[in-house]
């Protein structure tokens, strides 16, 4: 009997309603033509493997987080830039991500259109789920669009299993960058017109399809410099549609503050998530999920990763967001996913301390600079303040006292001269205990889903996204009105009266990028945010990454190697990404 063959798993028989259990195996085609919710839940099982590495390789290589020291985890790759095709974990991605396209080609394939309401959905979910496969796939291997999406490479088009696998299996080479993102959006788009059904936001649905070609055609409409008005209008059409629909709404400020605590299926806001329970984790599981390498949460997790300086300066560049526990004070509502460890001494009280970023005296001529944190003791007697540092020099120990100058006294903002002539500038807090000399500035975005530790469904698309694609559309349109009341509407939601005052050709690019990053940190966006509109990845802040590097976007590191196994397996040509500029 005929076995049908998909990448080298397929999904067993189980409900079609159930996304919950999906174990693997083979199946003959008789009883896959017999129960097609298999196929199509089987499409799914494959993205829950997947959104492990699309996460890492989307956010480990921006600017949000910094990680405690170098790793000999395959991720670390992904974070210094040192890139290389034998990565387990970029072999994962292209693996789950070339699964997804096969199973749900299959069905394609296999099922004709038109049988009924039900099966046209179910195709309609494979279109969609094989087109974000190839958006993503060719985001992370092939080159942002704006570089010559005629010949740069995207990746391979290959839709369904050959019908004979032992004799017709010589797979085509990767297509163009244009080719690739042509085939995701005529898949999206079927998706669109066959997708007539709502299962809510751990499905595929209508508003799933729209808002993933919303963000496709963002990425096909050029830098502001240089913006394409025909694929910005259609990223503007496409916003329009998620947002007129009415069936996604903004949280309030209060809600959203809470985001990561909701299953999917119960956020309003949420339009297309990859569903992850519990039960798919069992002990310490959990330390491997996503947020576990951004925080511990009940003991569990690495908590190894957090929050860098340039993110916490941008949610403090309005106001002063102030996580000691009894001065908790929130200006901007993305503040609510950064939990710093605030430690306490032997009596169990905060201590005191006056923190900042210096820069460091190379050791030698020829290394790089760096920056590090520095948390010196701090006494507040009346307007004056006092910060207190006991360094040891040889066997002595020298005491070294700063009256520091204020900026803001009531958000307790202050500067220092320090013992190398600089001046920086810092504030009051509580001392956080350290990892390797680093604050523990912890990220929960991806925690707590349902009260869980660490259980985290990955966000795929959002209404807070689609109304920053259409801020950033219509200014590449030169509709500045428009992009402020847009860019105003996720701006004032974070930021009680927060909103920008105007906004024209000189500041767009610079406002609009703002708040993605804000918005977006944590979803695996920012890094190809800033390469598709031409901008350099800049990561001056502490950590042990390149931090006075400007990694631009013709860089060839911006995009990632085809992973050598693939290319080794692969029945015909696949062509490797350069190994240098």
């Amino acid at each position: 009997m005929k076995k049908i063959l998909i990448g080298l798993l397929i999904a067993t028989a189980v409900s079609s309603c159930d996304i919950d259990r999906l174990p693997y195996t083979s199946m003959d085609e008789e009883n896959i033509a017999s129960n097609p919710d298999a196929m199509v839940t089987g499409t799914y099982a494959q993205l829950k493997a997947w959104s492990d590495p699309m996460h890492r390789l989307g956010e480990y290589a921006g600017d949000n987080m910094m990680i405690r020291g170098s790793s000999t985890d395959a991720f670390y790759e992904f974070i210094s830039y040192a890139r290389t095709p034998n990565n387990y974990r970029l072999q994962n991605f292209w693996d789950y991500g070339y699964k997804a396209i096969a199973q749900s080609s299959n069905v394609i394939k296999m099922f004709a259109e038109g049988q009924s309401t039900e099966m046209d959905n179910k195709l309609g979910e494979c279109y969609y789920i094989r087109g974000m496969m190839y958006f993503y796939l060719c985001r992370a291997f092939g080159k942002p669009y704006y570089q010559s999406p005629e010949t740069n490479l995207g990746v391979p088009i290959v839709n369904g299993t050959p019908d004979d696998v032992f004799n017709d299996l010589n797979l085509p080479d990767r297509s163009s960058v244009k080719d690739t993102y042509a085939q995701a959006i005529s898949d999206l788009k079927k998706a669109e017109a066959l997708i007539t059904l709502d299962k809510g936001a751990a499905y595929a649905s209508k508003g799933a399809a729209q808002a993933m070609l919303s963000r496709i055609y963002l990425y096909m409409s050029g830098t502001y410099k240089n913006p394409n008005a025909e694929y910005a209008r259609l990223s503007l059409e496409y916003a329009n549609k998620v947002i007129n629909s009415g069936k996604y709404v903004l949280l309030a400020r209060e809600q959203f503050m809470k985001y990561n605590t909701f299953r999917p299926e119960d956020n309003k806001e949420t339009i297309f998530a990859v569903k992850r329970v519990a039960s798919e984790f069992s002990g310490d599981d959990h330390y491997y999920g996503i947020g576990g390498m951004y925080s511990n949460i009940g003991g569990m997790g690495w908590g190894e990763m957090y929050s860098s300086a340039k993110y916490i300066d941008l949610l403090n560049e309005t106001g002063r967001n102030d996580w000691r526990p009894d001065h908790y004070t929130i200006v901007d509502a993305r503040a609510a996913f950064i939990e710093p460890t605030y430690s306490k001494d032997d009596k169990g009280n905060y201590s005191t301390v006056f923190r900042f970023i210096k820069q460091n005296s190379p050791a030698k001529v020829g290394d790089p600079k760096t920056l590090s944190y520095v948390q010196i003791p701090a006494i507040i007697n009346g307007n004056t303040v006092i910060a207190r540092e006991v360094k040891k020099v040889g066997d002595q120990e020298v005491v070294k006292e700063y009256t520091l100058a204020t900026i803001n006294a009531g958000q307790q903002t202050y500067s220092i001269t320090y013992e190398d002539g600089n001046t920086y500038s810092g504030m009051i807090d509580y001392y956080i205990s350290l990892n390797r000399a680093y604050p523990q500035f912890y990220i929960v975005k991806c925690s707590r889903e349902g009260e869980e530790s660490q259980l985290h469904s990955p966000v795929i698309s959002r209404l807070g996204e689609i109304y920053l694609n259409r801020a950033e559309a219509n200014a590449k349109l030169g509709n500045y009105g428009a992009a402020l009341n847009d860019l105003n509407t996720i701006r004032n939601r974070s930021i009680v009266n927060g909103g920008y005052t105007s906004i024209d050709a000189a500041s767009a690019s610079k406002l609009i990028d703002k708040e993605r990053q804000l918005e977006l940190a944590y979803q695996a966006e920012r890094s190809y945010d800033v390469f598709r509109n031409g901008d350099p990845l800049n990561r001056t802040y502490p950590g042990p990454q390149k931090q006075f590097e400007d990694i631009v976007p013709t860089d060839f590191r911006v995009t990632y190697f085809i992973p050598q196994d693939a290319i080794n397996s692969y029945p015909g040509k696949l062509t490797q990404n350069p190994t240098s500029n």
